[in-house]
């Protein structure tokens, strides 16, 4: 259990945000009204799992064979279902927000987007999503949410599991010799698409143009931060102002830092708060490169092994261990809550009914035009069968806080 500050998220890409996924997927709109599953009588539209497909492929469910098609469509029924269990389970417990707690989940989603109201609003707009339907996705959330947290909340967790877990894996607490960085990201390539809406460079000279502005901002000692919200080209990283996280040095040279660019962080010009001067690299993620700016924000020069008694070390520990009783109360909720409601899964009982072509028609024409926002938690692999089996095709919880 190395210590760090958060995961370090290097390079990673991030799209609009999950609410919106889920919302755009909450309506029966378009000519198909084929009911997929219902919950305690309450209908899941397969015009609903259609759209989360086309969602979480970008689009290109077309390049899906029918076997895959089919999987892909019974997991994200699924896990509709399972939310529709939770959420109608939290209902019986009367633990539905009130109307000022989603507001408030809704605003804290559109800041941690990193736009403004007006984005927000035309973004919205364009994916078709109303206002309506946004917050009884965000009513979803809290609910279902309230519901896990009951139960985790009597959780315990007893000095000797502590200890015992300590003793018996030292070998995780170490201070690792690392860096914690923040940046700004320039990408020469086109990506209104993708969200980016932070003066969004085109091209290679107008990244350079950018890059170097940016520079002269910081040298005349303009907020870090500030200035990495308003025009970093990095989504994930922009509503934390720049902050990607702690990485050892192993991790900066596997994720494409240049060797050069590595020895200037852990050199001794370099203190906590020095930025960098603009850089452009390639990386795993980002093959035809980006340019950069890092601000270096922690400096661990050694390894140090830590005791129980280092700072922080009981409290990982704690929290480790109440997290993993979570996911096991979590996963017995669910178990509960859908043995004891009454779930008809139309679409599996056609497949059975009809083995020779899974009992599916072709998918809508609605359904098939890209939704233009890929799932937030779709893999980078460029199978579109992959996205989809990576993907929590009914999660909209919001992103946790730093």
């Amino acid at each position: 259990m190395q210590r760090k500050h958060q995961r370090f998220m290097w390079l990673t890409a991030v799209a609009f945000g999950a609410l919106l996924i889920a919302a755009c997927s909450s309506g029966t709109e378009g000519p198909s009204n084929t009911v997929a599953a219902t919950v305690n009588g309450k209908k899941i539209m397969l015009q609903e799992v259609e759209r989360l497909i086309t969602q979480q492929t970008q689009g290109k469910q077309a390049q899906l064979s029918p076997l895959e098609l089919a999987q892909a469509r019974l997991q994200v029924l699924a896990s509709l279902i399972q939310r529709e269990v939770l959420f109608q389970r939290a209902e019986q417990e009367k633990l539905l927000p009130s109307e000022d707690q989603i507001t408030s989940a809704i605003n804290e989603q559109k800041q941690q987007t990193g736009m403004t109201d007006e984005e927000f609003g035309r973004q919205l707009k364009e994916q078709n999503v109303t206002p309506e339907a946004l917050r009884e996705e965000a009513k979803k959330d809290l609910a279902i949410k309230a519901l896990q947290d009951k139960y985790a909340g009597k959780i315990t967790i007893s000095d000797r599991e502590v200890e015992d877990y300590y003793n018996a894996n030292k070998q995780q607490f170490v201070n690792a010799r690392g860096v914690a960085l923040a940046m700004i990201a320039v990408d020469p390539q086109d990506n209104s698409q993708q969200g980016i809406k932070n003066d969004d460079a085109k091209n290679d000279t107008d990244a350079k143009v950018k890059i170097d502005q940016v520079y002269q901002q910081l040298k005349g000692g303009a907020d870090f931060a500030t200035v990495a919200r308003a025009k970093s080209e990095d989504q994930q990283s922009v509503a934390r102002g720049g902050d990607i996280g702690f990485a050892t040095e192993d991790e900066l040279k596997q994720t494409g830092f240049p060797a050069d660019v590595v020895s200037q962080l852990f050199g001794p010009t370099m203190q906590a708060g020095s930025i960098t001067s603009p850089v452009k690299f390639g990386s795993p993620q980002y093959p035809a490169g980006r340019w950069y700016i890092f601000k270096l924000q922690e400096k661990r020069l050694q390894t140090e092994n830590l005791t129980l008694e280092s700072q922080g070390v009981r409290q990982q520990i704690t929290v480790a261990l109440t997290n993993q009783r979570k996911e096991i109360l979590n996963a017995a909720l669910l178990e509960v809550a859908q043995t004891e409601a009454k779930v008809v899964n139309t679409l599996a009982g056609n497949m059975l009914n009809n083995p020779g072509n899974l009992g599916l028609r072709p998918a809508s024409t609605d359904a098939t035009k890209p939704a233009g926002t890929p799932a937030a938690a779709a893999s980078p692999s460029s199978s579109p069968a992959a996205r989809v089996a990576s993907s929590p095709a009914a999660s909209t919880a919001l992103p946790a806080k730093k």
